[in-house]
């Protein structure tokens, strides 16, 4: 099954230096509906104005991961990590037993980001943050993992939870298969583009709920960016 959750349905707001848009319940946007996705408890689609950002704010036992879309997006933390995470690059970080953050754009454009956050199935550890870059030429034609809760998945940013992060690039007439399991769930969003994904039009900055299917193909009708979230 394929749920199609047009951007246009999505929750949000715009505050002026961010405009947030939430393809679950979030802040002030609730819908009994659309709470989480198997552990996939959040995907925000933020557009941040230049030379503002998130002052810092705590967490606590959640993985949040962090995809550039365009800009870039300056992280500092309680553990003294700082670091700027270009657009196509992700970011991870860990809450665990608690951290405090801060996430800037101090580009002179606006920055665009997903933030992702997957509730963790180990709980009680230290908390951690890292950051990757991905190039895009690694993404061609198919999906890569770029944050998993796997150890087989030694190129990826570890996260602590029974899930991956996945992407791809794909030009227009392409085609490629992710194989998810009939008895998980994943959450797709093309960043650009437009794709159909096992006949399904996706759009970009739609979502596509998708559950009970052993395997999706994905064709670009337009030369596309694509995440993927394969949860628990």
């Amino acid at each position: 099954m394929i749920e199609l959750r047009p951007f246009s349905t999505l929750g949000g707001d715009n505050h002026g230096w961010l405009d947030a848009k939430h393809h679950f319940s979030f802040a002030n946007y609730h819908d009994p509906k659309r709470v989480q996705w198997g552990n996939l408890r959040v995907w925000n689609d933020d557009t941040i104005a230049p030379n503002t950002g998130f002052p810092p704010h705590p967490h606590r036992d959640m993985e949040i991961i962090t995809y550039v879309r365009k800009g870039a997006i300056t992280h500092k933390d309680s553990l003294g990590n700082v670091g700027r995470t270009e657009a196509g690059d992700v970011q991870v970080m860990s809450a665990g037993t608690g951290v405090t953050h801060s996430e800037y754009n101090l580009e002179a454009e606006e920055t665009q980001i997903f933030q992702i956050w997957i509730i963790p199935t180990r709980n009680g550890e230290q908390p951690a943050w890292g950051a990757k870059p991905f190039p895009k030429d690694d993404r061609a034609g198919q999906f890569v993992t770029l944050a998993s809760g796997y150890s087989d998945d030694k190129d990826a940013l570890p996260i602590r939870t029974d899930a991956k992060v996945v992407g791809a690039t794909l030009k227009a007439g392409e085609t490629t298969q992710y194989r998810i399991g009939a008895e998980r769930r994943a959450y797709l969003v093309p960043a650009i583009g437009a794709i159909e994904v096992n006949g399904v039009r996706v759009n970009a900055r739609d979502g596509a709920a998708i559950e009970k299917l052993e395997t999706i193909t994905v064709t670009a009708l337009e030369d596309s960016e694509i995440v993927l979230v394969d949860a628990a």
